[in-house]
């Protein structure tokens, strides 16, 4: 077996393999010596049909499946030994006719997509702006007060004020304003005026208390809401009241407040461990320093988009075989046919120019992830996700779960490896790279994706 690769350009090649029948031979018989002891053939004992007879009915088949797997293997096996870097799958020429039936000796031809040749260098002489993100006061206050509100408790009050819940007797009135002969009636009905969407509806439970009567009108009230009308009146399917227009009178019976919880030593201990916080200064540093080190992703995370546009402008436009990569594309996305390529082809060029650039950041940095890298980051993805909720000191049993699960899932571990390598990549590259620290309020930092 003979194989050949013919550079075509800078970024194609065509690869020639010549099988004559030697190369295949002794696989082919040793196929149709197996096939035969399995074959089934009407009257034939198994094992005992001709092989004349196998030949004749199987031979060219099993012929085309010896050697197409003999391709495969010597196709793949050159690119590697050869250190071909190719872009994609070997794409058979198209057009190209193998006789199985009338010849012994075959050629095969396959187009190859070489990757462009470039350097991407990187060096302390390049100046590149990384944003530090700014943990502001308003924020430490707001995490202050999620804590203190899970500590708190629920008070019954005399005088309504905004975020009060509210509880009474809802009676419907006719158009008169008197209470609607075979009207709806609902007990302890409760309601929030804060989230109601008209503004009247809604100031016109200021300050009310405890056994007064107020009017008002669901609809109105809550914009039209039906499920949130229904939930009010308790009717089970909101066709019920969809066209319900009317008044009701309001008899305020109970109103509840959520009253914040003081800052305590038990607090500290549940968030951040036992003995760890001593203080509210302590503690409020202590959040303010979990709040930015969450910060750092998302600024690694815009260093790396920065260093793309830096580089892709640097190295500039790459060339690429776009025939041939229009071919692969369209054969991986078949069923969005060439509308779907020829839309989509400049932004996957793109991506791919990036994934070209990065793989060879990542060898310069000699950046290798291991198993415990994996482990880590789930970890570390899983601890991002309970701060999301406050909890800043899981329990190394809940953590562990956590992550064992994560890592089950194949989807889970690949995204996660990514995260490791660009992770790493970032950690180099800052290392390397002159940084131009800028300072930035986090809605600004956001403002830069929109």
């Amino acid at each position: 077996m003979n194989v050949s690769l013919q550079n075509i350009d800078k970024v194609s090649a065509r690869l020639t393999v010549k099988v004559e029948k030697a190369d295949y031979q002794e696989n082919v018989e040793k196929s149709l010596r197996t096939f035969r002891k399995k074959a089934n053939v009407p009257g034939f004992r198994p094992g005992m049909v001709p092989m004349g007879l196998v030949k004749k009915q199987y031979g060219k088949s099993v012929l085309a499946e010896e050697v197409n797997k003999m391709l495969q293997e010597k196709v793949y096996a050159y690119i590697r030994e050869n250190e071909v870097s190719i872009l994609g799958e070997p794409l058979p020429v198209e057009d190209q006719v193998i006789d199985f039936d009338n010849s012994e000796d075959f050629e095969f031809m396959f187009d190859l997509a070489l990757a462009p040749t470039f350097e991407a260098k990187i060096t302390a002489e390049d100046e590149i702006d990384y944003y530090d993100i700014e943990v502001s006061e308003d924020a430490v206050e707001q995490h202050v007060k999620n804590y203190t509100q899970r500590a708190g408790s629920y008070e019954k009050v005399e005088t309504y004020q905004d975020n009060d819940m509210l509880k009474g007797l809802m009676v419907e009135l006719d158009e008169a304003g008197n209470v609607k002969e075979g009207g709806m009636q609902v007990e302890d009905a409760v309601m929030m005026p804060s989230y109601m969407k008209d503004e009247d509806q809604k100031a016109s439970f200021a300050d009310c208390k405890v056994n007064d009567v107020l009017v008002l009108n669901p609809r109105k009230a809550f914009g039209g809401n039906d499920a949130e009308i229904a939930s009010l009146l308790k009717v089970e399917k909101k066709e019920m009241i969809a066209d319900l227009q009317s008044d009701f009178s309001y008899q305020i019976n109970e109103i509840t407040r959520h009253v914040d919880g003081e800052l305590t030593q038990e607090i500290y201990d549940q968030v951040f461990g036992e003995g760890v916080v001593k203080d509210e200064a302590d503690f409020r540093a202590k959040i303010k320093a979990s709040i930015a080190q969450q910060f750092v992703a998302d600024s690694d995370y815009k260093f790396l988009l920065d260093v793309r546009s830096f580089l892709m402008e640097k190295i500039g436009k790459l060339e690429f075989p776009d025939a041939l990569l229009k071919r692969i594309m369209l054969i991986n996305n078949e069923e969005k046919g060439e509308e779907f390529v020829t839309e989509n082809y400049d932004k996957s060029v793109e991506e791919l120019s990036w994934h070209l650039i990065k793989e060879q950041l990542v060898k310069a940095n000699d950046i290798k992830v291991e198993k415990d890298d994996i482990e880590n980051m789930a970890k570390e993805a899983t601890r991002a996700q309970f701060a999301q909720y406050g909890m800043m000191n899981v329990p190394d049993d809940m953590l562990a779960n956590y992550t064992k699960e994560m890592l089950s899932k194949k989807e889970s571990v690949e995204g996660l490896v990514n995260r490791a390598v660009e992770s790493k990549l970032a950690a180099a590259l800052k290392n390397t790279v002159k940084l131009n620290h800028k300072s930035i309020a986090v809605a600004d930092f956001n403002k830069m994706f929109e």
